[in-house]
């Protein structure tokens, strides 16, 4: 049998409605000839969330954010030829932090290929181990078993994003011409051969957390194991706790760990994407402790207990390297692997609902003291710190400093992957309901950042965005979805002229090709690009403007920019200066020895 236009639109509507029926929400679609099949299908199905793009790597990162905030798999599509690889940046950071995505690329047929014929490249596997599964559909019919295999195969594609450790999955599509059909098909049509009721092809049902939930090769009385090995002081050390979940879920999670804590009465060093930086026994200043080396070794526990994943701090993680004679329990959401320094001594994975409630099985208790001494440090630091932030006056430590105060825990806080994530982990107060922060630290690149921002925003959340002015010159085509797609975005830009985070490294000390090649300040006057691209724009200059420009900017309903100037020396400086008032506070407390106050 000869395949034909309809084959293809009936293959592909087949597909899409078994996509939707196992509950995908969103898509997003970027323009091009080969693919118009798959755009027409997507676009015209009323269940759906239909993004349009003009730039594949914005659409990778728009549904990388989408996924990231619901928590479902987001189907992106593109056109052949190297429209599909400018989406291998959103598939390499949706793969290691474990965010669904369904990547459905189109191709040219195979009598097309490796023939000299346009826009033709080696799809096959393009992604490589990228992606958790790859498939070709071949050239697409529409007879009725070949139409229950491909409803079955998108079944395949959408349980596979999702389960597990989630992640992209790629399917490539070639079609032949035509590829538009005189009229469109009916809807009941394409849908007619699914199971009735909406039911998906194949279910594949969550299973209820529980203390069962893990392996069977682990079994929950690892955990109490675990705890009387090494009774004494324990700290809890908690980073992202499971990759994407809707809002409310997460926030659960980050709740119910702070409450434990405070419970046993075991120090949290919990990083804000955790959602658990709250409660009597969140240290919010770890990061800053850690740099003194008097208190980072008085503080030495006798297990570390780690849930989720490892968070960014450099002092954190080079203090969890150094206890060599403590027992290391990771309790790990999924299955990637996450000890770089080879310390971990037992590993336990199960869903982080049943990690909690093993965690909460495990009756740990800290000793008598052993949080007051981590609440103390912790107080101290935050009062040496607070004068030489207010004598700096809106520095980019007190522009993240204000979003922790003054932002509502209904918003989601995007924050950028360079110099912005490690200021929100050293800077960020312990919060009664902080806000749900969210970043781009699985590959920890720049890419997509305002587009990743957009996508979370399209899922209806109220986000706001801060970033340097490099991230934002690097996705600066992303500001396009404000007008475009009719979306709203609050951007509070740490504008430096340059990489700011390159000024803490050695690299700093080379001059001009250092100021050149290396901090890379672009020149851009902002107030242009945000009316360009059809956004509000004010520029603050005191920490009085700009909470006044936030509760405007989310007061209001069109997409906003507020522009902070800083100097990158001096955004130095005063991190050296922050970093030697923490340390002498520390000292006062009976603690010796000097902050490190470049190390990042």
């Amino acid at each position: 049998m000869t395949a034909t236009a309809t084959d293809a639109y009936l293959a592909i509507g087949a597909l899409v409605d078994e996509l939707v029926r196992c509950g995908m929400e969103h898509a997003c679609t970027s323009p091009g000839s080969r693919n118009t099949p798959i755009v027409l299908s997507l676009a015209r199905d009323e269940r759906l969330a239909c993004w349009s793009h003009i730039d594949e790597r914005a659409a990778g990162f728009f549904a990388l954010g989408a996924a990231k905030a619901s928590g479902r798999p987001v189907a992106v599509t593109c056109t052949s030829g190297t429209a599909a690889a400018n989406l291998l940046p959103a598939v390499v950071e949706a793969r290691h932090a474990g965010v669904p995505l369904i990547v459905l690329t189109a191709d040219r047929p195979p009598e097309l290929r490796d023939v000299g014929a346009g826009q033709t490249i080696d799809q096959l596997k393009l992604y490589g181990d990228a992606v958790k599964w790859f498939f070709e559909l071949g050239v697409p019919e529409a007879g009725d078993e070949r139409l229950r295999w491909v409803r079955a195969l998108a079944c395949r594609a959408y349980w596979t994003a999702l389960s597990g450790r989630p992640g992209p999955v790629h399917l490539n599509l070639p079609l032949r011409e035509p590829l538009v059909l005189e009229e469109p098909l009916a809807a009941e049509l394409v849908r007619s051969g699914g199971r009735p009721d909406g039911r998906p092809w194949l279910s594949q049902p969550a299973v209820a957390a529980s203390p069962t939930a893990a392996p069977p090769l682990v079994p929950a009385a690892a955990v109490a194991d675990a705890a009387a090995q090494r009774p004494g002081r324990v700290v809890l050390v908690a980073g992202e706790l499971g990759g994407s979940k809707d809002a409310e879920a997460a926030r659960a999670l980050g709740g119910r760990l702070a409450a434990f804590a405070a419970q046993a009465r075991i120090p949290l060093l919990a990083d804000p994407l955790s959602g658990a930086r709250s409660g009597r026994a969140a240290v919010a200043h770890y990061d800053l402790i850690l740099r003194d080396p008097g208190t980072a070794d008085s503080l030495r526990p006798d297990a570390v207990w780690r849930i989720g994943e490892l968070p960014t701090s450099k002092p954190l993680r080079a203090w969890l390297a150094s206890l060599g004679d403590a027992e290391h329990v990771l309790l790990a959401p999924d299955d990637r692997w996450s000890d770089p320094a080879a310390r971990v001594t037992k590993r336990i994975v199960a869903p982080p609902e049943a990690l909690l409630e093993l965690l909460e099985r495990a009756e740990l208790t800290g000793p008598e003291g052993w949080l007051e001494r981590w609440a103390a440090a912790d107080s101290a630091v935050a009062h040496a710190i607070a004068a030489p932030l207010r004598d700096a006056g809106l520095s980019e430590p007190a522009a993240v400093t204000a979003l922790a105060q003054f932002l509502p825990p209904t918003v989601t806080l995007l924050v950028g992957s360079s110099m912005p994530i490690r200021d929100v982990e050293e800077f960020f107060p312990a919060l009664n309901e902080p806000p749900r922060v969210i970043s781009n630290r699985g590959a920890n690149g720049i890419d997509g950042t305002v587009s990743t921002a957009f996508g979370v925003a399209a899922t209806g959340a109220e986000v706001v965005l801060v970033l340097g002015d490099v991230t934002l010159a690097h996705d600066i085509g992303g500001l396009l979805a404000a007008r475009r797609l009719g979306l709203k975005l609050t951007i509070l830009l740490l504008n430096n002229s340059g990489g700011g985070i390159f000024n803490f490294l050695p690299v700093a000390t080379q001059g001009d090709a250092f100021q050149r090649h290396i901090a890379t300040p672009t020149g851009l006057h902002f107030a242009h690009a945000a009316a360009l691209y059809g956004l509000d724009h004010t520029q603050v200059s005191s920490g009085d403007e700009l909470v006044e420009a936030l509760f405007s900017a989310l007061a209001g309903s069109a997409s906003t920019l507020i522009e902070v100037h800083t100097e990158r020396q001096a955004n130095r400086e005063l991190h050296a200066e922050v970093e030697t008032a923490a340390s002498r506070s520390l000292d006062d407390h009976g603690s010796t020895g000097a902050a490190d106050p470049v190390s990042r």
